[in-house]
């Protein structure tokens, strides 16, 4: 489910290893976050996100997801949130070693992070929750306008399409792109070159550029759990899960 690499420098790797799309559920998800509360505390210096070759995260696991009740459902987003959040107030650096396609979910774990690496080629990413009938919460949205630009973050997540590895790095979704099989030792090269960096002044200034994007989790009204749950189970919303899952399962 997950993989744990160690490299030069205590820099840390954690591989998403759940076949066969690394699809975000319940397990993983809390299996992630704890790896990443982990590090901060074990002599970790840095850490690198990533997935196989080819392909990232998938995003939610809308088949298991589907099955959770209310209760099941909101325990869930709240364990993202905070995986989310610990990514945001890492003491350490964290990169997306983005190594293939990295739709929806993919793509949010990838706001929280330092630096993102993406996998040059025919690869596909963003936020598409619109296509699939859901909302993006207020904190995701956020951090995308952060990211990109409030303008742009609005274009594209009303869109709500995938788009090209090219597109993303050229509105700044991802930071740079190099070949498929280069992205993490690309990720483990940008965490060397800072962890050379004088580290007292590194790591403050480095907290102080962060202070916005942790400050997204300081408003509960930014989270809206109980409004996403809500609207998770909505009649309309759950037609057309349904609908996707039955697609997902037509193309296997």
């Amino acid at each position: 489910m997950l993989e744990l690499h160690a490299h030069d420098g205590g820099i840390r790797e954690l591989r998403l290893a759940r076949p066969p799309v690394n699809a975000l559920n319940p397990e993983l998800v809390e299996t992630l976050l704890e790896a990443v509360r982990s590090a901060q505390d074990d002599g970790t210096e840095a850490l690198v996100l990533s997935g196989r070759e080819g392909l990232f995260s998938a995003g939610l696991d809308l088949p298991e997801l589907l099955t959770l009740d209310a209760d099941g459902m909101r325990a869930f987003w709240g364990d993202l949130f905070g995986l989310l959040e610990a990514l945001a107030r890492s003491s350490i650096p964290v990169v997306s070693a983005i190594t293939g396609h990295s739709p929806a979910g993919g793509t949010v774990l990838a706001l929280f992070t330092d630096y993102r690496v993406q996998a040059e080629g025919a690869y596909k990413l963003g936020l598409n929750e619109v296509e699939v009938g859901l909302v993006v919460p207020p904190v995701i949205q956020r951090a995308l306008a952060r990211l990109i630009g409030p303008y742009p973050a609005e274009r594209h997540l009303v869109a709500g399409q995938m788009i090209s590895a090219a597109e993303a790095d050229a509105i700044g979704l991802v930071d740079e792109r190099v070949p498929t099989d280069k992205v993490v030792e690309r990720a483990l090269a940008w965490c060397r070159f800072h962890l050379a960096l004088p580290r007292h002044s590194m790591q403050a200034t480095r907290a102080l550029c962060r202070t916005d994007l942790c400050a997204l989790f300081d408003d509960p009204m930014a989270l809206d759990i109980e409004g996403f749950v809500e609207g998770w189970f909505s009649e309309a919303t759950q037609a057309t899960l349904n609908k996707v899952v039955e697609q997902l399962k037509a193309r296997r």
